[in-house]
């Protein structure tokens, strides 16, 4: 059944063992915007479905970013575009004096991950094209809706504050934050909010156990000549970097258990019988601290040059991207961590619950449903010991300002990250409620946040006094380092005009499955 927003504000004020009370915004501002994410729950599902039809990979994120910052403008917010040297990021920005708070999320697709939503079977909608496979299309939705609402409370009860909505790009590049963080985007905030998709609805504080990491490229240089007739006469770039790859790979026996690393060559020469003058290769390096990331990055380089120097060539680096370890404020995940327990789960349909184990018995994958219960509150003590992992550029603005990471219940579990499975569910109901629900926690610590100095008092504290302890932020950038804005170019270019004919036309049409034809929920044919 249906809370209440009665119910949900005795919630409020109910505290989970093991959670430390806290200072909050006034009952009647909580539910006010709950009622305003309520309202605004239809905008939440076009804007979810709009965002995967247009399934745009990192640096070409150009329609989403048009859409979303047409949308805030309409509704008050003053939009600074091509921050940071990045054409498709942007700041939106409403509020006067303080505190500051920044709410961000992702917005990239993956390549190659395209995928007809509420299919349980894998089918692309464009053979080769990007898809939401890591569900970025939901996170923007959830942090325009819950700063709507807040906006309206703000308004109503002439709260002071400012509001800065930012999208990340290119994330699954890792490529962007760093460079938001260098250009200065967060000097003036004083508390961040982050959101991710996930199958739970969570957050958590502290050192989060995942890896840091450079991106970096390595091209070499040589000298061609004709393959067959005088290869003495050339130099081959191609040689160079098949020495790295091989001296980096007998170097993983020693390294660190918790490192990782992986590349592909992206440049190997034009044909067989040319020796190839210019061959690259993009490496990324992962650890769990500041000191070991630059450790591995270095270790990197210094094979690059003895490749360089065994095969006559020279080499030069160019970074991608970096992304510094990720570390949760814990005064500002205790006070979201009491709204997300407020709100609860969602209530999912016999559909949904359906439609999630067919997908998982469609692709083979652990047969469980939808959670119905919020997830712990993640703690370092409840993570226990990592050996590491996957990387998230959130960790640039974490060692910047007080910054949390709201995990909303948008997918489907047990689907595999940055793979189809996890685009499958994007643009269904499952998404939709779950933007919903993590949209109201997030708003409800929005004005926690605007309404008591105490809780941004005891997040700076706790960040300069805790988590700046015995770390600093140390990024591999130099000043010299520039955002790696051509990457996905040549695809899009291919891709796009095969992709716009299927973008979502909400006036038409009230649901991206109504527009494609699809049954919700589909079911596979019993045999």
């Amino acid at each position: 059944m249906k809370r209440s927003l009665a119910t949900l504000l005795l919630a409020t004020a109910l505290v989970a063992p093991g959670v430390l009370a806290h200072a909050e915004a006034p009952p009647e501002m909580k539910s006010a915007a709950v009622a305003g994410v309520e309202a605004r729950a239809k905008l939440a599902q076009e804007m979810v479905d709009s965002i995967y039809s247009f399934a745009e990979p990192g640096f070409q994120e150009f329609r989403t970013s048009e859409y979303v910052t047409g949308i805030l403008e309409k509704n008050g917010f003053k939009i600074q575009r091509g921050v940071a040297g990045i054409p498709t990021a942007w700041t939106a920005t409403w509020g006067s004096g303080g505190p500051k708070i920044a709410l961000g999320s992702d917005i990239d697709g993956l390549l190659g991950l395209s995928q007809v939503p509420g299919s349980p079977e894998i089918k692309p909608q464009v053979p080769g094209a990007p898809g939401h496979g890591e569900g970025h299309n939901s996170g923007m939705p959830l942090i325009v809706v819950a700063a709507l609402a807040a906006k309206d409370v703000m308004q109503k009860n002439n709260l002071p504050g400012t509001l800065m909505i930012w999208p990340g790009v290119a994330e699954e590049l890792l490529a962007t934050k760093a460079f938001y963080v260098r250009d200065g985007m967060f000097k003036d905030v004083d508390a961040s909010i982050f959101t991710h998709v996930s199958r739970d609805f969570s957050t958590g504080w502290g050192p989060m156990g995942n890896n840091g990491m450079v991106s970096v490229e390595y091209t070499f240089h040589g000298k061609t000549a004709h393959s067959a007739g005088a290869p003495w006469a050339g130099r081959s770039a191609l040689d160079a970097v098949e020495l790295m790859n091989t001296a980096w790979n007998m170097r993983r026996e020693h390294l660190p258990v918790t490192q990782r690393s992986h590349y592909v060559i992206t440049n190997g020469g034009g044909q067989p019988n040319i020796v190839p003058d210019t061959a690259s290769v993009w490496y990324y390096f992962r650890e769990q601290t500041f000191d070991s990331i630059r450790g591995l990055y270095e270790t990197g380089n210094r094979i690059s040059q003895a490749a360089a120097m065994a095969t006559d060539t020279t080499v030069e680096r160019r970074i991608l991207g970096y992304a510094a370890p990720n570390y949760g404020n814990k005064p500002l995940a205790e006070a979201a961590y009491a709204n997300i327990q407020a709100v609860g789960m969602p209530q999912w349909s016999a559909e949904d619950q359906a439609f999630a184990k067919a997908v998982q018995e469609a692709n083979d994958l652990k047969v469980e449903p939808l959670a119905t219960e919020i997830a712990p509150l993640s703690t370092p003590d409840g993570r226990g010991q990592s050996m590491g992992g996957g990387s998230d550029d959130i960790g640039d603005i974490m060692w910047t300002v007080p910054t949390i990471t709201v995990r909303y219940p948008s997918n489907i579990p047990n689907t595999i990250g940055h793979h189809v499975t996890a685009a499958i569910g994007m643009a269904t109901p499952i998404a939709h409620k779950g933007v919903v629900a993590g949209a109201k926690a997030v708003s409800m610590t929005i004005l926690d946040i605007v309404t008591t100095p105490s809780l941004v008092a005891e997040a700076k504290d706790y960040f300069q006094n805790v988590q700046l302890k015995d770390d600093t932020y140390d990024p591999v950038l130099t000043p010299e380092d520039k955002p790696a804005i051509h990457l996905n170019r040549v695809v899009m270019e291919q891709m796009r005009p095969k992709m716009e004919p299927l973008y979502y036309d909400p006036s038409k049409y009230d649901s991206y499955l109504e527009q494609l034809g699809v049954a919700y929920p589909t079911l596979p044919a019993k045999q």
